[in-house]
């Protein structure tokens, strides 16, 4: 990597999982109503051709780790447990009075966190029991779960299974001890090649390792020692990505200081030692992020071309209409997306006053529509073009005078109606996208909004 590209473009910016990105939504969100009709016409299309996708966000933790970015709640009492299912199951219900007669087509399930395996087997059991009885399943319906090595059982892995979950994602960060007390994670290398092993034995078809780079007190002989013991247990696919240091926003991380966390010199060499030795193992860079095997789906969705990206990250199925359960998920209808309110109270509130708790959302202009399939092809296909009408508007000839300096670097080239992110390029990705993102040009942030794009 050049160093002096690596400074130059090191700056913050969105990871694009959607466009807008989320600061960038309008100030109200859509009504009830206006919601209501989003959600309809994209079932209407979607369920029939490609069924609908559901996330579940579930976000009790029993201890903080203190990287963590997402929305959660520390507590031991596991009698929150059926209050929260119940709250999620009733809003399913109101999205199945909005589907009307037809009954929906379940293309994919996700449980995220917080930590889903927070949740007892049997509790998981009735979530997704009480989800898929009013509904069909898709014949290539793909369920997926988060796993916290430190708390998930066989007997979590059996139950899941035994409702359909064929793939699990299991949080490993790093496998160092003085990385891991830093950031207050507890788990153990037996742990998590146990459950590795486990799963498969069981019959999950797909394994993913989560890995960080960037943490507190991070080295490239750590990674060097966390990637032989990823490679000897040869997970199917592997997100590896950057440590976002917002603690303006998770105040948890300011149990360590911005001189706990490697320079931008030695976070680099800690990726490069990282993405060298998987690359040396068989793995493929699927796109920002990601890697998996030859065999795996995500590598073959990216061949052909169907790699999807959306506020999971990257995946291999694409779904029209995406509905978020649970406090703080985000739903997406492709012409709009909405969260939902991030406190579990108000959450319950909104659930208990028979509402959709939504809190903020955006509806989708035609520029917004036309720059979000640019946004998307870039992150999933390192190129786009624009040579039918329905592609253009006055936003990409600015995105292009933009990319000037990025062309020159070498890190895209442009032809006529025609982008290409370089080889060089790709680790800039979210650079080339940050150029497409009229938002954030006309609305330039005030105050830090995003972790650095390196």
């Amino acid at each position: 990597m050049d160093k002096d590209l690596l400074f130059k473009y090191n700056t913050p910016g969105p990871r694009y999982t959607s466009y807008p990105t989320v600061p960038y939504w309008q100030k109200t969100p859509p009504t009830q109503n206006a919601w209501s009709d989003l959600v309809q016409n994209a079932f209407s299309v979607s369920n029939q051709t490609e069924g609908i996708s559901l996330y579940v966000h579930l976000p009790f933790c029993e201890s903080l780790c203190t990287y963590c970015g997402c929305n959660t709640r520390i507590t031991i009492n596991h009698a929150v447990e059926t209050k929260y299912i119940n709250a999620v199951l009733k809003e399913w219900e109101m999205y199945l009075s909005i589907f009307g007669a037809e009954k929906p087509i379940i293309r994919e399930i996700h449980l995220g966190g917080g930590t889903p395996t927070f949740f007892s087997p049997g509790n998981l059991k009735r979530l997704i029991n009480g989800l898929t009885q009013s509904a069909d399943i898709h014949p290539k319906a793909q369920f997926s779960f988060e796993a916290h090595p430190g708390n998930t059982t066989d007997a979590h892995l059996q139950s899941l299974f035994d409702v359909g979950f064929r793939r699990i994602s299991i949080g490993v960060q790093d496998f160092n001890p003085i990385v891991l007390a830093v950031i207050n994670r507890h788990q153990t290398y037996d742990q998590i090649a146990h459950l590795t092993h486990k799963a498969r034995e069981i019959g999950y078809t797909s394994v993913n390792y989560d890995i960080v780079y960037g943490l507190p007190l991070q080295k490239t002989c750590y990674m060097m020692e966390t990637m032989l013991k990823v490679i000897k247990l040869k997970p199917d696919r592997i997100a590896f990505y950057s440590y976002a240091h917002v603690p303006w926003i998770k105040p948890g991380q300011r149990n360590y200081t911005e001189l706990d966390l490697p320079d931008p010199n030695k976070k680099m060499a800690i990726y490069e030692t990282g993405r060298n030795a998987l690359e040396l193992a068989g793995y493929k860079d699927i796109g920002m992020d990601h890697f998996a095997l030859p065999s795996d789906e995500l590598y073959k969705a990216q061949q052909e071309k169907r790699l999807h990206r959306n506020f999971m990250g990257y995946t291999d199925t694409r779904t029209q209409l995406l509905i978020g359960l649970g406090a703080s998920s985000i739903s997406d209808s492709w012409n709009g997306y909405v969260q939902n309110e991030k406190k579990v109270e108000d959450y319950y509130k909104r659930i208990n006053a028979g509402e959709l708790p939504i809190i903020k959302g955006h509806e989708l202009t035609q520029d917004d529509l036309v720059l979000r399939r640019h946004i998307l092809r870039i992150m999933t296909e390192f190129e786009t073009s624009w040579k039918n009408e329905s592609e253009v508007c006055d936003d990409i000839y600015k995105a292009l005078e933009r990319l000037d300096e990025m062309e020159f670097d070498e890190l895209v080239t442009i032809r006529p109606y025609h982008l290409q992110v370089t080889e060089k390029g790709k680790s800039f990705v979210r650079n080339v996208c940050m150029a497409f993102d009229a938002k954030l040009w006309d609305q330039a942030p005030q105050s830090a909004l995003f972790s650095q794009t390196v």
